[in-house]
């Protein structure tokens, strides 16, 4: 009995518990570096966004409104961590009515959707605008990982068509409004995939397959004649073969051209002067000038708005947030033994990283132009609380997942004190009666002893 309350006092649980006495771990309970990461992320935004939005301010005439708006999305995002991470991974698994529903509205948005920057990837429900690809994003991520985590040798096949096909169907119908954003969902269920083991056979299938229709799409959008690309589901065909030519052709140019802004290089080129403007330590917060010329400084091109204000050196902080992010969750799941929180954790934090590199990658024309914000950071809506999300799914998988691990060792470790003891005990009576000294024997000895007396007494 003493050596199980024992036991029990140093049992890890206790310890854990004993931990979570103040009321910030009752509140903010999870990973405390990814916590950190993100109230960092959180501060980075409030400060840049309230410097880059000049433009909004400017057309409101409103100083305070656009970062007051900024600042709601992100309260109410750290209340969406806090409601998501209090609820047990399992629970994770019924994102795949979430992604049937997000599906129905991926295909109603051309239709009734709302019209941002030459764009319908918006949609108004009861009076709050949604973007129906970013509740579509998380809800496929979390239905992967539920089905690679009921994997077992048996239904791979079948699975993996299921995955397949769900993949095909949503990327399919969010790249004809938002090419960056299928092609990053794509490769961030393909790396899923691969992550769970799936057959490297059928992923290189796969890959084949998408490798042949990019080539084919590249052809079409050089011969489609231009009037097919002023209205219809093909209007956005224009703007991605300009991109394309644009990157693809700029080292082509002469000194002179290269120089010149004109409307196809706008962006991009307004992006390196803030850059170069940066220096090592930037201008600090306030003081950027190219947010005045950037169309998108506080959204697509923040991270060049972060270089000039922060300098190199903040450029490079702001990276290893995401690259943290992503290296922190790999040793979550590292940690975790169940395979649904496992992949829920690497799902996450995947997409948050490689919509920040590809961000950031635009911002220094690495890459060609995309749509895509960088997370958290950002001046958004819907992205932010999605965002908010995901660090909630990981906060969830790495609590309950990571609890439950400890749960099941403590119980093992249990078990197998209660083993040795027995086993002690029972190696204690074997030396006992090989050698006469066990105590059980002795009172035996003694009782019979005792009565053998009390009957020679008694007679």
């Amino acid at each position: 009995m003493n050596s199980s309350m024992e036991i029990s006092e140093l049992s890890p649980v206790k310890e854990v518990t004993e931990k979570e006495d103040s009321i910030f771990s009752k509140i903010f309970k999870g990973d405390k570096v990814i916590w950190t990461v993100f109230i960092i992320l959180c501060v980075i935004s409030l400060i840049e966004v309230f410097s880059a939005t000049s433009t909004i301010v400017y057309r409101q005439q409103n100083l305070w409104g656009p970062i007051l708006r900024h600042a709601t999305f992100l309260i109410g995002g750290v209340g969406v961590i806090l409601f998501i991470h209090n609820i047990p991974y399992r629970y994770f698994s019924s994102l795949i009515f979430v992604l049937l529903a997000s599906i129905v509205l991926l295909i109603l948005t051309p239709f009734i959707g709302t019209t941002v920057n030459g764009a319908e990837r918006w949609i108004s429900i009861f009076g709050f605008t949604i973007q129906p690809s970013e509740v579509a994003k998380i809800s496929l991520i979390g239905t992967i990982a539920f089905l690679l985590s009921k994997q077992n040798g048996e239904n791979d096949a079948v699975l993996f068509k299921w995955m397949v096909g769900l993949t095909a169907v949503v990327c399919g119908i969010i790249a004809f409004d938002n090419l960056s954003t299928a092609i990053l969902l794509f490769v961030v269920c393909y790396l899923l995939m691969f992550i769970g083991k799936v057959k490297f056979v059928r992923l290189a299938k796969v890959g084949l397959a998408v490798i042949g229709l990019a080539a084919v799409f590249v052809f079409f959008l050089e011969i489609i004649p231009e009037d097919w690309t002023q209205k219809g589901i093909l209007n956005r065909a224009d703007t991605w073969k300009n991109r394309i030519e644009n990157f693809a052709s700029h080292k082509e140019e002469t000194e002179e051209s290269y120089f010149t802004i004109t409307d196809e290089n706008y962006q991009v080129a307004h992006a390196k002067i803030a850059i170069s403007n940066g220096g090592l330590l930037g201008k600090f917060p306030g003081n950027s000038t190219e947010r005045d010329f950037l169309p998108q400084a506080y959204s697509d091109f923040i991270y060049a708005i972060i270089i000039e204000e922060l300098g190199f050196l903040g450029g490079v902080v702001v990276l290893l947030l995401y690259v943290i992010i992503l290296i922190r969750s790999g040793m979550i799941a590292g940690k975790i033994d169940r395979l649904f929180p496992k992949y829920l954790i690497l799902g996450s934090a995947l997409i948050l990283s490689f919509q920040a590199f590809i961000n950031m990658a635009v911002a220094v024309n690495l890459i060609p132009v995309t749509g895509q914000p960088l997370p958290l950071i950002s001046r958004g809506g819907t992205s932010t609380l999605i965002t908010c999300a995901y660090f909630g799914i990981i906060l969830s998988a790495d609590r309950f997942g990571s609890a439950k691990k400890k749960e099941e060792d403590f119980i093992s470790h249990d078990e197998e004190e209660n083993e040795d003891n027995e086993t002690n005990k029972d190696e204690s009576v074997v030396e006992a009666k090989d050698s006469g000294d066990s105590f059980e024997m002795k009172e035996e000895v003694e009782f019979k002893i005792f009565v053998c007396d009390d009957e020679e007494w008694g007679s």
